[in-house]
């Protein structure tokens, strides 16, 4: 029997009082499509840090083709035959395609070779890219396909991918799978991570899964539905959706021909987007990355002044009102960037709590702090939240990604705010914090709240919205019902297959 390509017994590593990885042991076989799945904080990230020599082990060995290896650094791992495809995107902007894989190399190539090398990969693998385009042109898939291509160029026999559809369309997933497939067959080995279990059921053939540092399953996801995978992940069934109950109640947000001038070199101009969101719905606001939602979600938070008439929140202009002008008046917002965005990394959770509503949940008087106030509504959303951390004076950046995204949804939902406008609410977090994130939305819009949720996860958009719009380079497509659309063809506008979104309307 020949050995695992890559094996890891007993790997434990931790972080200060918090042990990360407790013993955790995992084997993948060449040509195998393996699945890492766990909650938020459950140790997918540190394990598959250490195999990238990101990180060393306190404790535990690995093995390579059956030999001890001890991987220290990331150039190590690639010389051995390890590649990795991260969350998010480590690319330039403003520079080509080609300059953004030449900085990757571990060796200088020239020019001419390395456009042939680029250029072979893209045939062998059927990945539309054009090497002399600048990053800045292009969509998440294309940027993607980039991270992709500079891994392949190492020649990898094992492909650790964290998150890869998290910001692509359907179609664009499909491709990366057929690409991900023909990898396998030519004998290389993927550890897939990904909190979306129908791909990993319809992708992987081994699952390993991990709870609290802890190797708790091993499984075929084939076999499997993903509730149970779900329920091997954080221990129990996650709750059924929740949807909103009663009618929509009066306008509550109002854009009219909303245009901006993009903000930087890469940034997106706003077209004449308009659109109404009443009390008691959820509108969602599909799209790629990069298409305008940041600009967007800035004008609806504040963060950059429109003109008068053109923002209205319960029939009032808000366009000269800055951030805290429009949460005295019930708004609430949460950006897509968790850390330096909606959080200050370095400032506990009771702190960023603090800084974001002083005065509308009474956490000062007559200009002094009032201390176990703050502490108070801080452990109040950790507990109804389920915030995995050791309490309201931990620094936001001592959380995992999922587990800070709870907090923040929870600050703002905890003050019933009665405008709420969201990005990205789930992005990386696991299925029962998606549970958790998705159900407090819903009853915010039960409440009577207008809700708008902007998210480029489309299983996301379908389940928990009464309407979907959606947004490329920076026009909005008419809002429809829900139950008029198709995943796929939604999936068609994001990605301007079906020539283009149309103008906007109610």
């Amino acid at each position: 029997m020949t050995a695992p390509l890559v094996a890891l017994s007993n790997i434990s590593r931790s972080f200060g009082d918090v042990r990360a990885c407790d013993g955790i042991s995992l084997s993948l076989e060449p040509g195998e499509i393996h699945a890492l799945l766990g909650e938020n904080g459950a140790g997918k990230s540190t394990l598959v840090r250490i195999i990238y020599g990101l990180l060393e082990p306190d404790a535990g060995t690995m093995e390579w083709n059956g030999e001890p290896v001890r991987i220290r650094t990331p150039a190590a791992a690639r010389a051995l035959g390890i590649g990795m495809v991260f969350q998010h995107f480590t690319l330039f902007e403003s520079m080509t395609v080609l300059e953004n894989i030449a900085l990757a190399l571990d060796r200088r190539v020239d020019r001419s070779e390395l456009r042939a090398r680029i250029g072979a990969v893209i045939a062998t693998y059927g990945m539309a890219l054009e090497a002399d385009r600048h990053v800045h042109s292009l969509s998440a898939g294309e940027r993607q396909r980039v991270e992709v291509v500079r891994c392949l160029l190492q020649d990898p026999r094992l492909l650790i991918l964290d998150e890869p559809t998290s910001v692509l369309t359907p179609q664009e997933a499909e491709q990366l799978f057929a690409t991900l497939r023909q990898l396998r067959d030519e004998g290389r080995s993927i550890l897939y991570i990904s909190h979306r279990l129908e791909e990993v059921r319809a992708l992987c053939e081994r699952a390993t899964i991990l709870r609290g540092g802890r190797r708790v399953a091993q499984c075929d996801p084939r076999t499997e539905t993903a509730a149970s995978l779900a329920e091997r992940m954080i221990g129990r069934l996650p709750p059924a959706p929740v949807r909103a109950a009663g009618g929509r109640g009066p306008e509550r947000i109002r854009i009219n021909g909303l245009s901006l001038a993009a903000r930087h070199r890469f940034g997106v101009a706003l077209d004449d987007i308009s659109l109404a969101v009443r009390g008691g719905e959820i509108l969602g606001i599909a799209g790629i990355a990069g298409n305008g939602q940041g600009e967007l979600l800035a004008a609806l938070s504040g963060e950059i002044s429109t003109p008068t008439g053109m923002i209205a929140f319960d029939g009032e202009p808000v366009g000269r009102l800055g951030p805290a002008g429009r949460r005295e008046r019930g708004a609430a917002a949460v950006p897509e960037q968790r850390l330096g965005h909606a959080a200050v990394p370095a400032m506990t959770l009771a702190d960023n709590l603090f800084l974001t509503a002083p005065r509308r949940q009474d956490l000062a008087r007559g200009g002094m702090l009032r201390p176990d106030a703050i502490a108070g509504a801080a452990e109040r959303v950790i507990d109804s939240f389920d915030v995995r951390t050791t309490g309201a004076g931990a620094v936001a950046s001592s959380l995992s990604g999922g587990n800070l995204q709870k907090f923040i949804v929870g600050r703002e939902v905890d003050r019933e705010p009665e405008i709420l406008v969201i990005a990205q609410p789930t992005w990386g977090v696991d299925a029962g914090a998606a549970v958790t994130i998705r159900a407090a939305l819903r009853r915010r819009a039960s409440a009577g709240a207008a809700v708008l949720v902007i998210s480029q996860d489309l299983d996301e958009i379908f389940e928990i919205c009464d309407r979907i719009a959606v947004i490329a380079a920076g026009r909005l497509s008419d809002a429809r019902e829900t139950s008029s659309f198709s995943v796929e063809e939604v999936g068609l506008l994001m990605g301007h297959a079906a020539g283009g979104p149309g103008r906007a309307g109610d």
